[in-house]
This record gives structure tokens, C-alpha cells and sequence, in this order.
């Protein structure tokens, strides 16, 4: 006998009836209920509970709150805001649009039946393999099953952890092999005299697929074009209800359908982001949206960046954060002729902080500029990437949409989903 948990439901859902095409019988049992979640309202949480609970399913459950009681732990402090995600209690997910919805991670096949009866047409997936191992979740078990009807498709775009490779999947558009001046903003001297160093670099926009760091705003910025490209298709073939999910759905699927919502149904990025939090409570970054959007319109252009260690007694000398995040760590190269670490990379417009790493000691540089403390009380060194002509056509579109309410104009969105429908295809 199943028994499943039931609470008032906070919002009418938009039900939507239609034909079942299923190729061949299916396996599974489904059941479907609406539960109240205090820190995320006007949720849906989905879970069926079989029968007395034995000593090895209670060691199990304990094992799924511990992993979740990590993964919410890593997932606020990477974030800066105080987040929860409980997997033990199943689907967890709310209407954003009566065509959108945006939740936590599919657990089973039976979990497709529950979205397939609300309506939904795409399951968008944007977990990577290791968010899938660490629950658990068979993803080739969900997909199989969903192939099974022809009323639903299962598709990935992983937004996932790994080393950045800014070339794969670039794409060429206006700037490509332009040589681009760099204003790079280094540092202070002891006297408070600004340094600025103007650098030179080949120009190349970088859009991957893969290869993102959770949680890191700068790869989010990179991933979202791909992964809001293949959103769009998908939406345009398959019609319908779509359910886009990461792991918690409470960062990288919010960001996802923000962007979504902003560049290709016409809101305004503020006005839709009052429309998601109002729907569920989760925290998208603003600033991977408006760097990514200002990335299409005017080319993401790299420039190169050196940064130095002055410190001839010390072994070893590294840099985190940057566009690596801070999970990840890049050793600069010793120059005996000059006494210095050396450090040179290529980064695209915009602010990033970083701290060295100093024979293990973290640690930031007084002669490079430095932010304020954080909510944290953490101080960092900071880099700002930026034209070198700030009057220019580029630079101001880049400051507009950088800006508190960014908007884009009727011609301006034409020319992002234009982008989006030529942007490469992958396989999953």
C-alpha cells in the first residue's frame, strides 16, 4: 500500500490534458502530490512512501539528509545565501509561467509519469554527472524511460565543474581576430598612484558547452548562451509545459529560465526576476545574465591579464578565484631574472577577485587593488577588465545592461535569438 503525503495546495496549477502515446507498457507506479515547503513557497514536493520503514531504509534516509545536509551546506557558502535542499523528499517544484516551471532533480523513471500528467513536454536537465553520482540518480534509467513516449523529451545541457576551455564551441561573430586594446586596472602603489598597463590580445568569443563551475557566476555566464540556445529549440519543437531542473533548482535552473524569460518572451531582466522569486524562492545571478547578454551583443573579448608575486623566499606561489573560481587554484611561474612570480592569463570584460596562495597561506598583494570585505569578513585582491574606450558603441551597451534595471531594445533581442538559433548543437 502507498501512502502519500498531501497539503493544501498554495496556487492553482495550469493542468493541461492531452494524449497519451506511450510505445510500450510502462513499469512504473504514479502518484502525484502537492506539498507546502516553508523555505521555498508555493512548492510542489512529489514523494511516495512504501509501506514499515526497516532498520536499512532508515540508515539509507539518514545516508540522503546527511548528503543533502552537505550539499546544501557547500551550496550556501559558495553562493552567499543561505540555501536548502532536502533530496530525500523527492521532486520539488513550482510554476513560474503556466509554460515554465523550474525544480529540483527527477530521482526515477516514475518521476517523468508525475511530469507527463501536469503536462510537461521537455525535461531539461542541467546537472552534471558528478551531481548525479553523488545521489545516486541512474540519468540513463530516466532517459530510457522517457523515450519510451513520444509525448516527452528528455534532453542535458550540463552546466558542470572542470577546468575552463574557453575555445570549445566558439562561437564567431563580430569581433573574432580583431586585435583589441586593454585597459587592465592592476593595482595601487604606496602613494595611492593608480596602475595601468594596456596589453594587447587576439579577440575571440568563447561560448562552451561544457566544462563549468558550479555555483561560479563567470562560468554561468559562459554556459548560459549554449544552454539557453538548446532551451529555446526545444521549446519551439516540442511546445507544451517545460520543467527545467539542476540538482536543488535553486541556481543554475532559475538562472537558466531567467535568461529565457529575458532575452526571448520580452521581459524586462528585473521585471522577470520579481515574477520567479515571487514563484519560488531561489537565488539566480543577476550579473552572470547581464555579462552573458552583453557577451552576444557586442563579442566576448579576452584580454591579457598579468598579475605578480614579489617574494624570492617562498616555494610556491598561487592565485584563486579569477574566472577559476574558488574551488580551483592557478601556480604562477617563478622569473629569476626579474625576482617575480608571474601570472598571465586572458580574461573578458569585467571585475573579478582573486587572493594569492602564498607556500599554502592565503593571502591578498597591497600593491594590487583590493575590495571591501565581504558579508563574510573576507578581504580580497580584485582585477577590473574593461575597454579602452569607454565612450564607445560597445562600452556603453555593456554599461547599460551592466546596469541596476537592464533592458534591451526590440532589435537588440532579434539579434540575441538570432544568435541563439545559429549557436551549435551538441548530442545530448
Amino acid at each position: 500500500m502507498f501512502c502519500l503525503h498531501n497539503l493544501a495546495r498554495t496556487s492553482a496549477l495550469p493542468l493541461q490534458s492531452f494524449n497519451c502515446h506511450q510505445r510500450k507498457p510502462p513499469c512504473y507506479i504514479t502518484t502525484l502530490g502537492v506539498m507546502s515547503n516553508v523555505n521555498l513557497h508555493r512548492s510542489m514536493a512529489l514523494k511516495a512512501i512504501s509501506g514499515p520503514t526497516c532498520s536499512a531504509e532508515t540508515s539509507g534516509a539518514n545516508a540522503e539528509e546527511e548528503k543533502s545536509e552537505t550539499y546544501s551546506n557547500n551550496m550556501t557558502e559558495a553562493m552567499g545565501v543561505d540555501l536548502t535542499y532536502r533530496h530525500e523528499v523527492g521532486m520539488d517544484f513550482n510554476f513560474i509561467r503556466p509554460d515554465l516551471i523550474v525544480g529540483s532533480c527527477l530521482q526515477t523513471p516514475e518521476d517523468v509519469d508525475k511530469l507527463r500528467s501536469i503536462g510537461v513536454k521537455t525535461i531539461f536537465c542541467l546537472q552534471k554527472d558528478s551531481d548525479l553520482e553523488y545521489f545516486g540518480v541512474d540519468i540513463n534509467a530516466i532517459r530510457e524511460y522517457a523515450k519510451t513516449y513520444d509525448d516527452i523529451q528528455h534532453l542535458r545541457a550540463e552546466i558542470r565543474i572542470g577546468s575552463r576551455n574557453y575555445h570549445h564551441q566558439a562561437m564567431k561573430i563580430e569581433k573574432i581576430g580583431r586585435m583589441n586594446h586593454l585597459i587592465v586596472l592592476l593595482g595601487i602603489t604606496a602613494k595611492h598612484e593608480i596602475k595601468i598597463r594596456t596589453l594587447e590580445s587576439a579577440s575571440r568569443p568563447a561560448w562552451n558547452h561544457h566544462q563549468a563551475q558550479d555555483f561560479d557566476a563567470f562560468d554561468l555566464r559562459l554556459q548560459l548562451p549554449a544552454a539557453v540556445s538548446k532551451l529555446y529549440k526545444a521549446i519551439n519543437r516540442n511546445g507544451g509545459v517545460t520543467y527545467i531542473h539542476c540538482t536543488a533548482g535553486l541556481g543554475r535552473a532559475p538562472a537558466v529560465v531567467l535568461a529565457y524569460m529575458f532575452w526571448v518572451q520580452g521581459y524586462k531582466l528585473i521585471e522577470a526576476h520579481n515574477l520567479l522569486l515571487s514563484k519560488r524562492s531561489c537565488c539566480p545571478k543577476l550579473d552572470a545574465i547581464k555579462g552573458a547578454t552583453a557577451d552576444i551583443l557586442t563579442g566576448l573579448t579576452r584580454k591579457l591579464v598579468t598579475l605578480t608575486w614579489k617574494n624570492q623566499n617562498c616555494s610556491t606561489v598561487e592565485i584563486s578565484g579569477l574566472d577559476i573560481g574558488w574551488g580551483q587554484r592557478i601556480p604562477l611561474k617563478f622569473d629569476e631574472e626579474q625576482g617575480l612570480w608571474i601570472l598571465s592569463r586572458e580574461l573578458a570584460e569585467g571585475s573579478y577577485e582573486y587572493k594569492y596562495i602564498v607556500d599554502g597561506e592565503w593571502t591578498c598583494n597591497n600593491n594590487e587593488l583590493i575590495a571591501s570585505a565581504n558579508k563574510d569578513g573576507h578581504v580580497n585582491n580584485y582585477v577590473q577588465v574593461f575597454d579602452d574606450n569607454p565612450n564607445s558603441v560597445s562600452a556603453n551597451l555593456r554599461k547599460r545592461v551592466n546596469g541596476d534595471d537592464p533592458d534591451v531594445t526590440k532589435d537588440e533581442r532579434l539579434k540575441i535569438i538570432e544568435f541563439l538559433e545559429s549557436f551549435p548543437d551538441d548530442e545530448q
